[in-house]
């Protein structure tokens, strides 16, 4: 498992609410692959809702990374253009054709993966953020995988 840096200081508790609606988040991520079981008519649509939600999800990483970057008076070019990339990368997978459901949904959890990876790498975030950042993208990749092993479009 990738830890976070060493800062030498003790990382902050994540704040409460911060904490509340980030689990919460994780519902539309792990709800998908039990609806698809429970009622394999609505497998389909399942897969769909979860990569879409997948897809929102990554773009909004980027965003929070591009919005921590512009609010420098001088943003490091090299992170506003790292932090688009997440959106390209969501819309291209999102527009796979449902064929391509499996790839789709695997995808999604990779990109999200790798923008953990940048998070824990990046100095300069709240130290609470690599916490919950790993039990996030835990439960987000969790349900994108269990959606690509059980759900078809």
């Amino acid at each position: 498992m990738i830890a976070p840096p060493d800062t030498g200081r003790m990382p902050a508790a994540i704040p409460p609410l911060v904490l509340i609606y980030g689990v919460l988040g994780l519902a539309p991520f792990l709800a998908p692959p039990l609806v698809g079981r429970l009622a394999p008519h609505l497998s389909g649509l399942a897969a769909t809702g979860l990569a879409l939600y997948g897809g929102l999800i990554l773009s909004f990483l980027g965003g929070a990374r591009w919005g921590m970057a512009v609010i420098e008076d001088r943003p490091r070019g090299a992170v506003v253009t790292m932090a688009m990339i997440p959106t390209l990368v969501g819309l291209a997978l999102l527009m796979l054709p449902p064929s391509a459901q499996t790839a789709k949904l695997a995808g999604l959890a990779a990109a999200l993966s790798v923008h953990l990876v940048w998070d824990l790498r990046s100095p300069g975030l709240p130290s609470w953020y690599p916490s919950l950042r790993i039990l996030l993208t835990a439960g987000a990749v969790v349900g994108l995988v269990a959606g690509a092993a059980l759900l078809r479009g």
